[in-house]
This record gives structure tokens, sequence and C-alpha cells, in this order.
């Protein structure tokens, strides 16, 4: 199996290569990136790419899966316009190249909360970008929706800091359909994108599309 993963230098992005490297059924793993990666493997082909030009790319994406870890805050970003650059523009880009090239399935990293009708303008932008990649019709789209990912990050945010300290309390008190807002490793994240990647039906019959909140995404991490 090829695979391509988008945001290899990310929170989820990292722990998805990990795991996909040691994997016996990936024999390749596509990873475009801005900086190089500090990892070296025979399986791994890292190359570094403007993002503002994947079109220029388009043998990337001769890919069996894509994993889309793509993902930024406001803040890093500094407008709302950069945001929706990295988050929607970039992701759509890779996904219609994609299907271009006849890519069997994408997985996306999205967020619990998502919904092209949201006041709130990161939840609508990750929304827009799932309604418009169920447009494609992917043989297979899996949108993953964590809430708070935890795990350690290259970049200091005393915001998410502080908020996985009150989440380590709440969690265990959210419970039924509040379940989906506990906190999660990025890991965990990673392993279930992992493990669902692996065990792709090749050839499906018809369009499916599949969506993970906590519960979900904790079980297929753990298969």
């Amino acid at each position: 199996m090829k695979v391509l993963l988008l945001g290899a230098t990310g929170l989820v992005g990292q722990s998805c290569l990990t795991h996909l490297l040691s994997s016996s059924v990936v024999n390749e793993v596509i990873a475009p990136t801005r900086r190089s990666l500090p990892v070296r493997d025979r399986k791994l082909y890292n190359v570094l790419v403007d993002f503002e030009r994947l079109d220029e790319y388009p043998e990337l994406f001769d890919a069996d899966v894509i994993l889309c870890c793509l993902g930024t805050t406001i803040k890093q970003a500094g407008s709302r316009a950069q945001f929706k650059k990295v988050d929607y523009e970039y992701c759509i880009e890779a996904a219609e190249l994609g299907r271009a090239r006849c890519a069997k399935a994408f997985l996306l990293v999205s967020a619990v909360g998502a919904s092209a009708q949201s006041m709130v303008f990161y939840s609508r932008v990750k929304g827009k970008l799932e309604t418009y990649l169920r447009a494609l019709e992917y043989p297979v789209l899996s949108i993953y929706r964590p809430s708070l990912l935890l795990g350690d990050r290259q970049q200091n945010r005393l915001g998410e800091e502080l908020g996985a300290k009150v989440m380590s309390l709440l969690n265990p008190l959210m419970v039924g359909s509040m379940t989906r807002y506990r906190s999660i490793s990025a890991d965990t994240v990673a392993r279930a994108m992992v493990n669902e990647c692996v065990q792709l039906d090749p050839s499906p019959k018809m369009a499916k599309v599949n969506l993970y909140t906590h519960q979900q995404i904790v079980k297929l991490a753990d298969v």
C-alpha cells in the first residue's frame, strides 16, 4: 500500500508517520512538507513542496490512501484568511488532486462541532470542508472529529495547556452524547487512522462515508 500523508510535521501527523512506517502493510509513505523531516526510513519519501502550488506535484498524489492531518489555529496563521487557506483550501486542492489520480480513500482530521452552518468561524470552515469532500465522492471518505488534542507540541500554546488540565478533570463527567467533547491523545487519533488505512477494502463497490467521534476513534485505535 502506498500512502500520502499530509501534515506530517503536526501533532497527529507525526504519530501517523511513526505508525505508517512500522506497518508491514504499507510499503511507501509520501510526505510532502515545507521543511525536512528528521525521520529517515527506506519507506519514506519526504519531498519539500510549496503548498500554494500543490498542482505542480501531481505525481505525489499517485497513492492508494490519503491521510490529511493539515491544520493550524487562527493565532498561528495570523488571520482568518490564512487559517482558511491551510485548513480549507490546501485540503480541498489535495483532495481534488488525489481524486483525479484515483486514490481510493481520503481520511481527514476535522474537529468536534464541525458544521457548515456553525456560528463559530473555526467550526464553520471545518464543516464546509467536510461538505466539499463529500461531494467529491471518494470510494471511502473518513472524517475524524476529535475534541482537544493532547500531546507534546513543538510550539508553546498556553491556552491549550490550560485547556488540557481542565479537560482532564471534566472528561470523567462527560457521558452519553457529551463524550464526543472529551479530550483525546493525538496518538490515539493517529493509531485509529492508520488502523483504518491498512484495513481498507481496496475495491469498495460504492461510495462510503465514515464519521468518527471520540468513542469510535478510541475503539478503532485499539483494533
